[in-house]
């Protein structure tokens, strides 16, 4: 087995674990980490491996909220949890969107958007917009405090947030979400936690879409490279998830948006005299 390769979906599975719940956009840096590494792969297994990698950090949510996202509790008989249920039909809504975009576009956006430039111009006009919309939001009084009280045209509103991440890559998902919650009078640590559930249903997905375009015909290497990735995500995702509900209780996001713009930046710079212009 390649050592070398196995090495590279190690750092890969770190920046996938770290980038995905964080609002800095994990495609951007999926993207600027493979110029250098370069896995010995087709580009077909590739594009299925940025995304299906994902698979790992959705786990870490599935572990660390149990309780909160299966619906059912079983002793001492089985029971639905009501509002448990009430949330998955919220997260459906959520989902419809990005699900109806995606299913119907996936192809043509990967080959209009999926490229450095637009990826740069997201992360520096969103790092921006993170900046304001904190600055706007300063003192403001959330009137959403819990899950239970997200409405469904709430939830419906999130899930057109969601679409601009699904549209354009460097956008990042979680801070898309995450601040168009805010923006709507969501308190961070339910836009936070709406938004990791959120990702489930919308992974599993987009994880299961990519799959199925490529095919299930992995070689040993292939399958190793794509698990060992998918592990270490996981476990990284599991520390930064601990580390972002903290974080938020007492910071906002415009730190985010600054680290956005300067990785802008430096991909354009980085990109531009690779092609000597």
């Amino acid at each position: 087995m390649n050592m070398i390769e196995m090495l590279k979906a190690i750092i890969l599975g770190i920046v996938e674990g770290i980038t995905e719940w964080l609002p800095i956009s994990s495609t951007g840096h999926m993207i600027l980490v493979d110029e250098f590494l370069q896995l010995d792969m087709s580009d077909e297994y590739k594009k299925m491996f940025f995304v299906v990698i994902q698979l790992g950090a959705i786990m870490a949510v599935v572990i660390l909220f149990w309780k909160k996202l299966f619906p059912f509790t079983l002793q001492p008989k089985l029971t639905i949890k009501k509002d448990t249920m009430y949330m998955w039909f919220k997260i459906l809504i959520a989902c419809i969107p990005a699900a109806i975009v995606g299913l119907k576009y996936d192809d043509q956006i990967d080959a209009l958007f999926y490229n450095y430039q637009t990826v740069s111009i997201a992360l520096i006009v969103y790092g921006i917009l993170f900046i304001l919309i904190e600055r706007y939001n300063k003192n403001k009084i959330p009137r959403i405090t819990k899950i239970s009280e997200i409405t469904y045209p709430v939830a419906a509103i999130i899930g057109v947030f969601q679409l601009m991440a699904a549209i354009i890559p460097g956008t990042s998902r979680s801070g898309a979400t995450i601040l168009g919650a805010i923006l709507i009078g969501t308190s961070r640590t339910v836009a936070a936690e709406f938004t990791f559930f959120l990702a489930v249903p919308v992974m599993f997905g987009a994880s299961l879409l990519k799959l199925l375009k490529f095919g299930f015909s992995f070689t040993g290497m292939e399958l190793a490279i794509l698990l060992i990735g998918m592990i270490v995500s996981f476990i990284v995702s599991v520390a930064v998830i601990k580390f972002l509900m903290n974080y938020i209780k007492r910071h906002d996001f415009k730190v985010f948006g600054w680290y956005r713009i300067v990785l802008g930046c430096v991909m354009i710079i980085y990109f531009l005299s690779q092609t000597g212009v």
